[in-house]
């Protein structure tokens, strides 16, 4: 019996449909959400990622700026940036992409975005408010972590929820909003002691720990729910094999590309689990809704406006 497989790009395009609706309100009565992306340098990844991000909000009618400092900027000019966007009305969300130059205090400038403006939730003000829950923005990837669970009529409240990686953009964050949904959570990371041991006790398995197909069939708990965070790009022949054995459309876009993507979960953890999110096409497209959410929700509390 193969895993039902909770498709991401379905619900970040109820999201965004949400969003869309929330933006047209929102114009009507005055105000248009506006997100500011700063992207220093010439990282090609980062440019791909802050384009997509842009044309999320030219799709759903939310005002972009796209700022553009050259490699060599410093942190005290990217700081009179971010303090020129924090005084702003027409920017309700600060985005800077990460790497920032090697030569910026990245601590310095993420910490400058107005808590108010923090679209991607990272800063101590906004961490406090969700430790605590209280109204604030969250981690966008964590969020639509839960949006999966949610819309998909998976019960959290009472599970054992396992989160393999401890970082501060995923497994903690995340691990905070499973628990403030009454879940018992058990994080792991590369020191624990009896990894399968733990994860084999879950009814939700989050991985976000990086490494590919980490996670075996053998690691899962029959029916377990399976959230997988990781992108792990293929690109040798053996190791396509490995992972997916004789599966045609993985072959036929490795030959195509030269490479192919796995999660930090074994493809064959599918047959064992309940529910599995696929990589590509799970996790990830919730992202950019999420943070398209965060802007429309930044914009109302920002106005003293309820937020859903």
């Amino acid at each position: 019996m193969s895993a039902i497989i909770l498709d991401g790009a379905k619900i970040a395009a109820q999201i965004k449909e949400e969003v869309a609706v929330q933006v047209t309100e929102s114009v009507a009565q005055g105000t248009r959400p506006g997100l500011a992306a700063v992207l220093a340098g010439n990282n090609p990844a980062s440019e791909i990622y802050v384009r997509s991000k842009v044309r999320a909000c030219e799709a759903l009618g939310i005002y972009s700026d796209q700022i553009t400092p050259p490699g060599s900027v410093t942190t005290d000019e990217l700081l009179e940036l971010i303090e020129t966007l924090n005084a702003r009305h027409d920017i309700d969300g600060i985005l800077v992409q990460l790497p920032l130059p090697p030569q910026v205090d990245s601590k310095r400038v993420l910490l400058a975005v107005s808590p108010a403006k923090d679209v991607d939730g990272f800063h101590p003000v906004n961490v406090g408010n969700l430790s605590t829950q209280r109204p604030g923005l969250t981690p966008c990837t964590p969020a639509g972590i839960i949006e999966i669970l949610q819309r998909s009529g998976i019960e959290i409240s009472g599970r054992d929820a396992v989160v393999l990686g401890r970082s501060d953009i995923v497994g903690k964050p995340v691990a905070m909003m499973l628990m403030n949904r009454n879940a018992t959570v058990t994080v792991c990371h590369s020191r624990t002691c009896d990894l399968a041991g733990h994860t084999r006790q879950a009814d939700i398995l989050v991985a976000a720990i990086g490494k590919p197909a980490m996670v075996t069939p053998e690691m899962v708990k029959p029916g377990a729910t399976v959230i997988d965070v990781g992108i792990n790009r293929v690109v040798d022949k053996q190791k396509l094999r490995e992972y997916f054995g004789e599966n045609e459309k993985r072959q036929l876009e490795f030959e195509r590309k030269g490479s192919t993507l796995v999660g930090d979960v074994h493809p064959r953890v599918a047959e064992v689990a309940g529910a599995i999110t696929p990589v590509p096409g799970g996790v990830g497209p919730l992202t950019i809704a999420m943070l398209m959410a965060n802007t429309v929700k930044a914009a109302r509390m920002r106005r003293g406006l309820a937020v859903a």
